[in-house]
């Protein structure tokens, strides 16, 4: 199996299972933000309205309303994310005939993150839009509605600030990753040498 494909497959397999805990969070979190029980409403009366499913639309609809858009722009970032940070290290430890360092490992995932941000932003607005939604939409529809209403540009809406920030969570979060996983590689060869 090619690195690339593993890499990718690996990474989907996981963002699926880490959206059964990150959606419900974002859904409170954007309900919360964008003041839809009020302006002053907490995430814990947020939390509580769809728990006791005051909208109607069931409790697990509610809590996972963009379970399918948020899975729709997670899949593509880290197919996107994973096998170009990988492909960043090797192209930099071959050009430096060197192992890549921690640092090199954080500027390749802060690179490789904010390509996946800027190339993933579309599906962030449609995400966003759709767990905002005032009723259940589907994709399609809420595309043709938003480009009828308010042109193309608005896919692209936020793409700086996203950016930014996945850039630095990608630098610190592969930065880690590299750390971890270079201090494990390196007990395991210790480990085999006193076998």
């Amino acid at each position: 199996m090619p690195a690339a494909f593993s890499h990718m497959t690996s990474a989907s397999a996981g963002e699926i299972a880490a959206c059964l805990v990150r959606v419900p969070a974002e859904v409170v979190k954007q309900r919360t933000q964008a003041g839809v029980l009020g302006p002053k409403t907490s995430s814990w009366a947020n939390l509580q309205y769809l728990l006791q499913n005051k909208s109607g639309e069931g409790v697990l609809r509610g809590l996972y309303r963009g379970w399918n858009t948020t899975i729709m722009r997670e899949i593509p970032f880290t197919m996107i994310q994973f096998p170009l940070y990988e492909q960043l290290k090797k192209t930099w430890s071959a050009y430096d005939k060197t192992e890549i360092s921690l640092l090199k490992g954080a500027i390749c995932g802060s690179i490789a993150g904010g390509i996946a941000a800027a190339a993933t932003t579309p599906l962030d607005v449609v995400k966003t839009r759709i767990m905002l939604h005032k009723e259940r939409i589907g994709v399609v529809p809420l595309v043709r509605q938003i480009l009828h209403e308010e042109g193309p540009s608005v896919f692209l809406n936020g793409i700086g600030p996203r950016t930014a920030w996945i850039s630095a969570g990608g630098a610190i979060f592969l930065g880690c990753y590299e750390l971890v996983h270079t201090n494990l590689e390196t007990y395991a060869a210790k480990e085999r040498l006193h076998e």
